[in-house]
């Protein structure tokens, strides 16, 4: 099994299916993964197979490359749509996330200020308020939200720690409509158990969540890469785009990657 691990702290650009032309920023280390959740369809691999031994890059290691990185393609004259912080792992777990999303904002309004700054997060550390209010500075406050069922989670997030969906959905909720959820379905199996979240005995549970959050879009998504556990299928373009449609019927923009 292939797994992709990270430049730190700048990769790419590359092109995003739901971002378009993305310079990504990793807040781990260029050598492992650091998360608190630990997929079974992560692109990363698993947690334990990929311990870093590298530090977390320091806050100013992160703005001075992702400068350097900008003048590079100011003077090819390619710039980003957006900025993404992504990677190998969770980057809200990084202890100067919130004075690093300033920086990056200062240097895009610098280099590129039409371009987009996006979190991709799992959520998990959306309860500090320091984060929140990081995230509330963002473009894109782009949070993982793959099901409301708590044996489904433990199934195939696998989250570090105490993890409470109803309270990540009141998190997701006080963001007030400043926040786009996204969802990875999928069907197949996890040792000999299924991860079929495309039934309604998912899907509308996840939407009366969905409702609850009042996000300003939402993004559904399945498997793209190859993942570190065998028997995980990619949902079809018919689930996915009726799951899109239940949620335009409530009114809520609906983004989807086959």
């Amino acid at each position: 099994m292939s797994t992709i691990i990270y430049s730190s702290p700048i990769f790419g650009p590359v092109h995003s299916r739901r971002l378009g032309l993305s310079l990504g920023i990793n807040l781990l280390p260029a050598d492992g993964k650091v998360c608190s959740f630990d997929c079974v369809y992560c692109e990363c691999g698993f947690n334990e197979e990929h311990r870093p031994q590298l530090p977390l890059p320091t806050r100013q290691e992160v703005a001075v490359a992702l400068e350097h990185k900008l003048q590079q393609m100011t003077a090819e004259g390619r710039l980003p749509d957006v900025l993404t912080f992504a990677g190998n792992g969770e980057p809200t777990c990084h202890p100067h996330f919130p004075e690093i999303i300033d920086d990056t904002i200062r240097l895009r309004n610098q280099y590129c200020p039409e371009a987009k700054v996006s979190v991709l997060s799992n959520s998990t550390m959306i309860h500090r308020p320091a984060v929140h209010a990081a995230l509330m500075r963002v473009d894109n406050n782009i949070l993982k939200l793959d099901t409301v069922n708590p044996d489904y989670i433990r199934l195939v997030d696998h989250p570090a720690g105490n993890y409470d969906v109803d309270r990540i959905i009141d998190g997701m909720a006080r963001f007030q409509g400043h926040v786009i959820v996204q969802t990875m379905f999928m069907q197949g199996d996890c040792n000999g158990e299924s991860v079929d979240n495309t039934g309604d005995d998912y899907v509308l549970p996840w939407l009366d969540a969905v409702v609850r959050i009042a996000p300003q879009q939402v993004m559904v998504y399945t498997i793209d890469r190859e993942t570190p556990t065998p028997g995980l299928l990619k949902a079809t373009h018919e689930q996915l785009d009726r799951i899109a449609d239940l949620v335009r019927q409530r009114g809520i923009l609906c983004s989807v990657s086959y």
